[in-house]
């Protein structure tokens, strides 16, 4: 009996996101690209706050939040302001540096 091998198509990552989620510059890939950088600022959080041996709840007096507003952090600093995300990693002794950039199309104030 003769079986038939198909062909797997091969894709990267990018060309997975583009064609699930929509190409970059579309709203969908743009809040999708947003929650994985809070989450990855989320994790970056937790990591350091072991590092440093804190507890969630040590954490949070620190900075003055109950633990469960840490913990909310540590999965996803979404809804969080920045001045937070500053007021946590001063306490946690880490430096944290903003890149901002602007984008090439034609700025117009109407």
């Amino acid at each position: 009996m003769a079986t038939k091998k198909k062909k797997i198509k091969m894709m990267t990552l990018d060309q997975m996101k583009d064609k699930d989620i929509g190409k970059i510059g579309t709203a969908d890939r743009d809040k999708y690209e947003f929650d994985l950088r809070m989450e990855v600022l989320g994790e970056m959080i937790k990591s350091v706050r072991k590092e440093r041996k804190l507890t969630q709840e040590q954490l949070g007096e620190l900075i003055g939040v109950q633990k469960s507003q840490i913990s909310k952090l540590e999965r996803s600093a979404k809804n969080v302001t920045i001045e937070t995300i500053l007021k946590v990693f001063n306490a946690l002794k880490a430096t944290v540096k903003f890149s901002v950039q602007m984008d090439t199309q034609e700025f117009k104030v109407a």
